[in-house]
């Protein structure tokens, strides 16, 4: 059995940013981090033990504790009541999500109607949805665009982990409706750069396994990308999860993992599968 691991998988620049400079601050003593850093479990509790915490709000915190924004950011109104309640803020926001909530602000001031391309549900469009103005709008996929009633003028962002065919199908049907759209394609480079290591991947390979959080968006699309070159593809957190008969008849296994899936936990995924690989 060959084992293959994607050229672009793991860590992205801003997530590897956000881990490193949170370790730091933890060594300086305990901090807490609004809602987990990364949509990875098991990082996130290597952050716990080494003194960040994960908090759901911040009137848990008192007058000059230490909060971490997480890589998706928040609304500018929970930064403006951090400031207010005298916490120290340690702000981790990826920058390609600050270049999405930049361009959002920039497209409300404008005048125009804000429609971030993205999912309803993610800390991370509810960040550029704080810098929008109160007409934007959510919209998931090309298929919910004909249910929605929308402005003349539209911006267009994206969630930054985005699919491009998905953010390219909502604009091609925005465009039939509006008299004038401007749009931002705030889709990152790594994660462009990593659906399109996968996919090229998964054309080569008799199965393909993705590694990262289950509730992280960027990897749980990588999923979908391997399923729809047809391959069988199984989604795991970490290396126990592995069976055996998922590989045994594989002449080809093709690895990959999200922007949020730290290299030892890819490492352990390796070793994993060459045990298997030798029959150890």
């Amino acid at each position: 059995m060959k084992i293959i691991l994607a050229e672009k998988a793991g860590f992205c620049f801003g997530v590897k940013r956000a881990i490193e400079t949170a370790f730091k601050a933890a060594s300086k003593g305990r901090g807490y981090c609004l809602g987990p850093l990364i949509h990875n479990p098991q990082e996130v509790d290597r952050l716990r033990r080494e003194g960040v915490e994960t908090v759901e709000s911040l009137d848990v915190l008192s007058t000059g504790d230490a909060v971490i924004i997480r890589s998706h950011g928040v609304p500018p109104s929970v930064l403006a009541r951090a400031r207010d309640k005298g916490l120290t803020i340690i702000d981790l926001t990826c920058p390609f999500v600050g270049k999405a909530q930049r361009h959002a602000a920039l497209l409300r001031e404008e005048g125009y109607q804000v429609v971030v391309v993205g999912e309803k549900k993610h800390p991370e469009v509810h960040s550029i949805l704080g810098h929008a103005g109160p007409d934007a709008l959510v919209v998931e996929t090309p298929e919910a665009v004909a249910g929605t009633q929308f402005q003349q003028r539209i911006g267009v962002v994206a969630q930054t982990t985005q699919a491009y065919s998905n953010f390219s199908g909502v604009v091609l049907k925005l465009l039939e409706l509006s008299k004038e759209l401007k749009i931002f394609n705030t889709i990152c480079t790594s994660t462009a750069e990593r659906q399109e290591s996968t996919q090229t991947l998964a054309g080569k390979v008799d199965v393909m396994i993705v590694v990262g959080g289950r509730n992280s968006a960027n990897t749980t699309r990588l999923v979908s990308l391997c399923r729809e070159e047809g391959k069988q593809t199984y989604h795991i957190e970490t290396a126990d999860e592995i069976q055996s008969d998922w590989v045994k008849d594989a002449g080809t296994v093709g690895i990959t993992a999200g922007a949020s899936t730290p290299d030892w936990i890819i490492d352990d995924v390796l070793r994993r599968l060459q045990a298997e690989n030798t029959g150890q």
